[in-house]
């Protein structure tokens, strides 16, 4: 009975480490992946959310002085025509 203990006792610990170097396996696949994606993102030129966001709001802004100054040209042609 002892020697079947040990038997499995040597499985059981085989299969810890074997789960060990997946694990470590897994993580290092996951770092390479990672890093490649970033290169590759890099190499595209794309722009951060942030830097988005930033010139999103600018043409906003223009969007509205736009108007605002269509709607002054308008009134200073109106009172041309009077």
């Amino acid at each position: 009975m002892q020697t079947r203990n040990k038997i499995l006792d040597d499985v059981s610990q085989l299969m810890t480490n074997a789960m060990g170097v997946a694990q470590g396996a897994r993580e290092e696949a996951e770092n390479a992946m990672k890093s490649m994606i970033d290169r590759w993102l890099a190499d595209r030129d794309f722009v951060t959310r942030e830097e988005f966001d930033a010139v999103r709001a600018m043409a906003q802004k223009a969007r509205e002085e736009n108007a605002a100054l269509e709607a002054r040209i308008a009134a200073l042609e109106a009172k041309l025509d009077k």
